[in-house]
């Protein structure tokens, strides 16, 4: 019988990232983050960046098209890495008790090829606690589309009925549901602790296991 595999989103699942904590050095308040965001229609564009495009021709681009915003859109590219203020150190610790306790541990990820090794840089567990890791920037493939599931799930000789896969996006959970994974939509790591716990892969809180 495999081995137990838990197959972990990233950002805001164990790092967070707030892409309104860089702009909010720029501009007066969260509404007007907002606004800015809007007018650029930033996410679809960061999903182009987290697909592979390259960030030097994407932000030439993009400020093609928003030249009066060409500072704001170029500050994304050089100050990347304040969108990321930390670990979400609950989850981390349930990482180590997962490993511990011999559940093999994957990852699938929506995120720049490039930022990833930066990030891998600053936080070096992510390069050191996952069996493999699906980046989409360097897949081409972004969830939720069911491909790169499938991808982790061949490359890795996976069975999805065997996997519980752990994100914060309703759409990513959706997908992986689709395809037979047990999907665990991630809202905190206390309620992740009691969803894993509850699949008999981990401890309780109460019962020794961290926070």
């Amino acid at each position: 019988m495999p081995d137990p595999a838990v197959i972990f989103d990233v950002g805001n699942v164990l790092i967070r990232w707030d892409v309104h904590r860089l702009y909010r050095q720029f501009l007066p308040d969260a509404a007007a983050v907002d606004a800015f965001l809007a007018e650029i229609d930033f996410h679809a564009w960061n999903l182009e960046l987290d697909r592979g495009a390259d960030w030097d021709a994407a932000v030439a681009a993009h400020s093609a098209l928003h030249p009066h915003r060409a500072e704001l859109i170029a500050a994304f590219h050089r100050r990347w890495d304040e969108t990321i203020p930390g670990a979400i150190d609950g989850t981390v610790a349930i990482l180590d008790d997962l490993a511990a306790a011999g559940v093999v541990l994957y990852a699938i990820t929506n995120f720049s090829g490039p930022k990833w090794e930066l990030t891998v840089a600053r936080f070096p567990f992510l390069g050191t606690a996952f069996r493999d890791v699906v980046v989409s920037g360097r897949e081409r493939l972004l969830k939720p589309d069911p491909a790169i599931f499938r991808l982790c799930l061949e490359r890795n000789g996976l069975d999805a009925a065997g996997c519980v896969f752990v994100d914060d996006s309703p759409k990513n959970i959706a997908a992986a549901a689709a395809l037979g994974l047990d999907a665990v939509l991630f809202t905190d790591p206390e309620a992740l602790r009691a969803d894993l716990a509850r699949r008999g892969l981990i401890a309780r809180a109460d019962a020794g296991g961290a926070a």
